[in-house]
């Protein structure tokens, strides 16, 4: 097998699997490891891959403060948030995350919507205060500035008190293997502690957010009820998601 044929299998399996183990490929393509630990090194210099240990992963995204953030992707998240607000009933009791995508999810509720939204987001709580009938309950603690989002054991505390019908989550990474990740170990644990405290997860995943891993796992797709995606999402990039039993809503 040639070089650029090794290195399209190994960008294939890392799309496919979530990462790449060294010893298990180097046997099944009759090379040595040191070949396949050279083409991922070549790889990785390329921007392709995420070198670690033994093997490797997916590229994590850049961590991108907040508001730099609302310039990615403005009509992809808009649609999402669009779709996800249409998902929301009269009488229902919502987490809504932070972030861009959430905002947009905040902005477009209808207007005659009587809900209420528990956030930890002063963003979310912002836009929905003209909101004529949908109740904001503010949950505090100290401001993570990347997300512009309250954070810290106080937090969790109160989140677990609620008891919500819908969890609408924005993601740092998505990934089919690897389920849905956060390039910040506290971060993960707020939005573990929403998703658990609320009846059905949804999670907001923009064009930039599939096919892609951070460090610490927020929570596995089991507990994931449905994603939201642009309609123009390639369907293989929905079908492993469909495959384990997660509603796709196309925006």
């Amino acid at each position: 097998m040639l070089t650029s044929q090794r290195k399209k299998h190994l960008l294939d399996l890392l799309s496919q699997d979530g990462r790449i183990v060294a010893k298990p490929v180097s046997e099944q393509l009759e090379v040595s490891e040191d070949t396949i630990r050279r083409d991922l090194r070549e790889l990785a210099k390329e921007g392709l891959l995420r070198r670690v240990h033994g093997g490797a992963l997916p590229l994590t995204p850049p961590m991108v403060m907040f508001a730099n953030r609302q310039s990615i992707e403005p009509g992809a998240k808009a649609d999402i948030g669009r779709a996800a607000a249409a998902l929301v009933q009269s009488g229902q009791v919502v987490f809504i995350d932070g972030g861009t995508t959430c905002v947009q999810l905040a902005r477009h509720l209808a207007p005659d919507l009587h809900a209420t939204v528990v956030t930890h987001s002063p963003s979310i709580a912002v836009e929905l205060s003209t909101h004529a009938h949908i109740e904001v309950i503010i949950i505090g603690g100290k401001l993570f500035k990347h997300s512009v989002v309250a954070m810290g054991s106080s937090t969790i505390d109160d989140i677990a008190r609620v008891r919500a019908d819908q969890y609408f989550m924005g993601v740092c990474s998505l990934h089919p293997r690897t389920g849905i990740t956060s390039l910040d170990f506290e971060e993960a644990a707020i939005k573990r502690a929403f998703s658990r405290a609320a009846a059905e997860t949804v999670v907001l995943a923009s064009p930039d957010k599939l096919e892609t891993t951070s460090p610490f796992e927020i929570v596995p797709l089991a507990e994931v009820g449905r994603i939201v995606v642009n309609r123009d999402t390639a369907p293989e990039l929905i079908a492993p998601y469909q495959a384990q039993g997660i509603d796709i809503t196309l925006a």
